[in-house]
């Protein structure tokens, strides 16, 4: 267990406090102390890891537990999607370090995701307690931690592809899907739908679409009628590092 105070851990515990804010959970959590130690934190459950760019660079894990998966697993509209379940919480603990673009969230076992994240060196856990049991975990591991020396600008994982790497991706086929806007519901809402019934969403009318490319933002339209199709007219480019409305 970590105990001292730095820049470092506040942030980690920020983020956490961000992702138990939207965790779907009916226990009362308590945001216990930092560790580097999987071992420490690893409760039964379910695991989602995904990586975050924008204003900082690093990946992130949420792990729930037992309770919860069975509960997804069981839900009266069928098997739910654990990774859709929490990405609300991975978003908010990755929204902790600024402006960022969350990738699609990965299932994994907990002991393994929170142990691959740990073996890349410089990441940090952080339990949610209720009482002495960890019921849950957000760990994180930035590239580089604010305050760090990294010789110059942040660094982007990954080394950056030749024109003639590019080339070879031309081809390749990717899903692009449009969003005109997200709500929240809890289940009992969700049961409670039936036709007819109007569902609002978090985008005033005339506002524009997204454009999301494998799950992640990269423009924004206005909604057009191509013959019987709908479309969308391009109206921005977002940059990789832009908060996503």
């Amino acid at each position: 267990m970590i105990t001292q105070t730095s820049p470092k851990l506040d942030l980690a515990r920020t983020a956490a406090r961000a992702a138990l804010a939207v965790l779907p959970t009916s226990q009362t959590l308590t945001v216990g102390e930092p560790t580097t130690d999987p071992a420490a934190a690893t409760p039964a459950g379910v695991g989602v890891t995904a990586r975050f760019t924008g204003s900082a660079v690093g990946e992130i894990v949420v792990v729930v537990g037992q309770d919860l998966a069975d509960a997804l697993r069981q839900s009266p509209l069928g098997e739910l999607d654990p990774a859709a379940a929490v990405r609300p919480a991975l978003e908010a603990a990755a929204g902790a370090f600024g402006p960022v673009v969350v990738d699609p969230g990965q299932l994994m076992e907990p002991a393994v995701a929170l142990s691959a994240l740990a073996a890349k060196g410089d990441a940090v856990l952080v339990p949610m307690t209720d009482g002495a049991e960890v019921r849950a975990v957000v760990a994180m591991r930035l590239s580089p931690w604010p305050g760090a020396s990294n010789g110059g600008a942040p660094r982007a994982e990954g080394r950056e592809l030749s024109r003639h790497g590019l080339d070879l991706l031309h081809d390749v086929e990717m899903e692009v899907s449009a969003e005109l806007g997200r709500t929240r519901m809890n289940v009992r809402d969700l049961l409670s739908l039936s036709p007819g019934v109007v569902v609002e969403l978090d985008r005033a009318a005339g506002s524009p679409a997204d454009l999301l490319v494998n799950g992640r933002l990269i423009a924004r339209g206005e909604v057009v009628v191509i013959e019987e199709n709908f479309g969308i007219r391009i109206t921005e480019i977002v940059a990789p590092a832009a908060e996503r409305a």
